[in-house]
């Protein structure tokens, strides 16, 4: 069977995210088709977990959490993964593939997924290095053999994502091919579309399959010719997909972040998880006061008011799940960061200052 989708990356999240969302929609016969992943790392634990991707029976994502005011706690089997292959190991199938079959492309490659300080000026004898430079290679191999259109659609957690991984693409191609004709396809027919993913998968199952909440929403940019992988209840097409970064960003993970920093004033309990930090009233007041008193007013300055408490409402009910364990010390990675991005970023975003969320930035400076 072809596959009209390759993914690059092998993420709990994307499994528990898009593959889940095109394996459902195949279902009802409304997705572009099954998917090709692609390992583009050479980690020996992603390995392993390429293994248990393409499997007949498909592996296994259990959503647990509250929905609609109930309880969830069920079990899906994901049987879009047609194809599990390795980057290092099967290029010269993984070519073919995404010259002959694919029409759309996803990805997710972690924090350092567009990193391309290991690329040479020019074209590797090898394999290029780095995930754009990859996608790069192929795009030319494509370009040479037919030319067709295809659709790009990142999920790295990067404000205007597309944008961004356009601009890679189209500076490696310059560095590496100097092919007018080939610089001009990309401009024109590779359809690079901004998105926002927005779910908590906490746990990884081995030797594929993920644990993750029952909320789940890919907001994506409205783009003239784009592709789509399928029709899905959380999967919204939008002229402008900025107010949903702005809700995530300084609601959901800005509220990480607050709580992340208490759990570092309290010494870094081992294993404690959002769940149970939010357990300690002062530490729940604290968010609470943060959200009401200078948060939801920052977003009444952008004329977000509702928009903000409806979602404050979604994001306490999501913290306080009771079947997931999202651990604060996975959140609290690259705190510093985080916090510039997060707290400065809000404040600056909305013209406010909250003397609550400047203490926090203090006290990491």
């Amino acid at each position: 069977m072809k596959t009209p989708i390759m993914q690059f990356g092998t993420s709990r999240f994307l499994q528990a995210h898009a593959d889940l969302f095109i394996s459902e929609a195949m279902e009802r016969d409304e997705a572009l088709g099954p998917v090709t992943v692609v390992q583009t790392t050479g980690s020996k634990d992603r390995a392993e977990r390429l293994k248990g991707l393409a499997v007949d029976a498909g592996f296994p994502v259990r959503i647990r959490g509250i929905e609609n005011g109930a309880p969830v706690d069920r079990t899906q089997k994901v049987k879009s993964v047609r194809r599990a292959l390795s980057a290092g190991r099967d290029w010269s199938e993984i070519e073919t593939i995404f010259v002959e079959e694919v029409e759309l492309v996803l990805c997710n490659t972690a924090d350092r997924g567009y990193d391309v300080s290991d690329e040479s000026d020019k074209l590797p004898a090898s394999l290029p290095a780095s995930f754009p430079g990859k996608l790069t290679a192929l795009l030319h191999a494509r370009f040479l053999a037919n030319r067709s259109p295809l659709s790009v659609l990142p999920c790295e957690l990067i404000s205007n994502n597309g944008e961004v991984l356009r601009g890679i693409v189209a500076n490696l191609a310059q560095r590496w091919y100097a092919d007018h004709d080939f610089d001009a396809w990309i401009k024109a027919d590779v359809i690079f579309c901004n998105t926002l993913v927005d779910r908590i998968v906490s746990e990884a199952l081995s030797p594929a399959g993920a644990v993750a909440e029952p909320y789940a929403l890919w907001a994506i940019q409205r783009v003239a010719r784009q592709g789509l992988p399928c029709t899905h209840p959380a999967i919204v097409i939008a002229d402008d997909i900025a107010p949903f970064e702005h809700l995530k960003l300084f609601i959901l993970n800005l509220g990480h972040t607050v709580l992340a920093n208490r759990w570092i004033a309290k010494g870094r309990p081992d294993g404690l998880t959002v769940r149970e930090i939010l357990g300690d009233a002062d530490t729940k007041g604290l968010l609470l006061a943060i959200y009401e008193s200078e948060v939801v007013p920052g977003f009444a300055a952008r004329q977000m008011r509702e928009e903000a408490e409806a979602y404050v409402a979604t994001t306490m009910d999501r913290f306080q799940n009771p079947f997931l364990e999202h651990r604060l010390s996975d959140i609290a990675q690259n705190h510093e960061e985080k916090v510039t991005r997060r707290l400065e970023g809000f404040m600056n975003w909305s013209g406010t200052e909250g003397p609550q969320l400047k203490q926090i930035v203090r006290s990491v400076r």
